[in-house]
């Protein structure tokens, strides 16, 4: 039995010189109050202090064993209800409103989807608006499309992502939206540049490019899927953004990467002011260090002068690292094709013209 300590004992405690109260003692509150500035301690309190837990790096990667998806129609149904399976349902809406809130869907656009076993991936449902989902609203179908649980009918979309996630293994979480400043880049087909911004480079790597096919096609999945097997974000052109990650919160992140990057390069390059890229040497840098956080880069063994080559990116970009020992052959202008002789003298003729007409005005 455990002794209680009162204020009176406190008093013969000091009287008699103790310096230690016995261990898993209780204290009633007036011998707190008479312990208060007094030589007394807990013998627990002398004991050795206990090391403090190692700091963690936040996981939400859903891990399944392999071989183990659940078979019958009630073993799916209990899976689809566990526990485990509603924290994704969740942070599914929890990403759905992020996305709406910055403005990434409009409508019921948009779609999320996480992948739960060998054939198993949660999905968002069709005609429904990301910033109001509810956990109840998901949907789970098989690699192959077919629902096999949820009262809404999955998105039509799911398509492009299982494409991607048969393409990449890495592929655990799809996002696709329509954000503004990333949507603009693939409606206008242009490609954004690379080496600009050290955040940009570790976390997305060289945005890609899929060619437009209409949304749900099997025509639209398999281009997609292509081109995010070296690429963690893809513009699929006249239509949207998808980015994919180990978890849903990764794939969503990476959604805000593609469109502030965009932006940037986007308002950069307005400026009037020629956007010059980081070296070859400094973008290997970064490439390691996006190995060392376990993502691929097919960049990886390219020449340092292949590196930040955005020739194809205009306006006032510096297309090439200007190094002499760089090894690869820079622009020769004496190759330029020549100057057509009659278009030279009609714009010679025309600008005459102008300014005549400004002269007399």
């Amino acid at each position: 039995m455990k002794q209680v300590i009162t204020a009176r004992d406190i008093d013969e405690m000091l009287a008699n010189g103790s310096t230690e109260i016995p261990a898993n003692a209780i204290l009633t509150p007036s011998a707190k109050d008479r312990l208060r500035g007094t030589a007394l301690t807990t013998q627990s309190a002398t004991a050795a202090p206990v090391a403090a837990p190692e700091p963690v790096i936040p996981d939400y990667e859903y891990r399944w064993v392999s071989g183990n998806d659940p078979k019958t129609p009630q073993q799916i149904q209990a899976f689809f209800l566990s526990p485990e399976i509603e924290i994704l349902k969740q942070r599914m809406c929890d990403m759905g409103r992020r996305m709406w809130d910055r403005g990434y869907t409009d409508g019921n656009g948009g779609n999320l989807t996480i992948r739960v076993g060998d054939n198993l991936v949660l999905c968002t449902p069709t005609l429904i608006s990301k910033g109001f989902m509810k956990p109840e609203d998901m949907c789970l179908v098989d690699m192959d499309g077919v629902q096999l649980a949820g009262r809404l009918k999955r998105t039509s979309e799911c398509m492009t992502h299982l494409a991607v996630m048969k393409a990449q293994p890495k592929a655990k979480s799809c996002c696709h939206a329509h954000p503004p400043h990333a949507t603009a880049f693939a409606v206008a087909k242009v490609q954004p540049p690379t080496c600009l911004i050290p955040e940009a480079e570790v976390f997305l790597g060289e945005i890609g490019m899929a060619e437009y096919q209409t949304p749900g096609t099997p025509e639209n999945a398999k281009v997609v899927g292509e081109a995010a097997v070296d690429h963690m974000s893809v513009l699929m052109l006249n239509h949207g953004v998808i980015t994919w990650g180990k978890d849903i919160e990764d794939a969503y992140w990476k959604m805000e990467n593609t469109d502030a990057y965009c932006q940037t390069v986007w308002m950069a390059s307005q400026l009037g002011k020629e956007l010059t890229p980081i070296s070859g040497g400094q973008a290997k840098q970064l490439i390691s260090l996006r190995a060392s956080l376990g993502m691929d880069d097919k960049r990886a063994e390219w020449k340092e002068c292949e590196l930040c080559d955005n020739s194809e990116f205009r306006p006032g970009f510096i297309s090439y690292d200007k190094k002499p020992d760089c090894g690869c052959p820079l622009p020769d202008a004496s190759n330029d094709a020549p100057l057509n002789a009659d278009a030279e003298q009609l714009v010679k003729t025309i600008t005459d013209q102008l300014v005549q007409q400004l002269g007399t005005a």
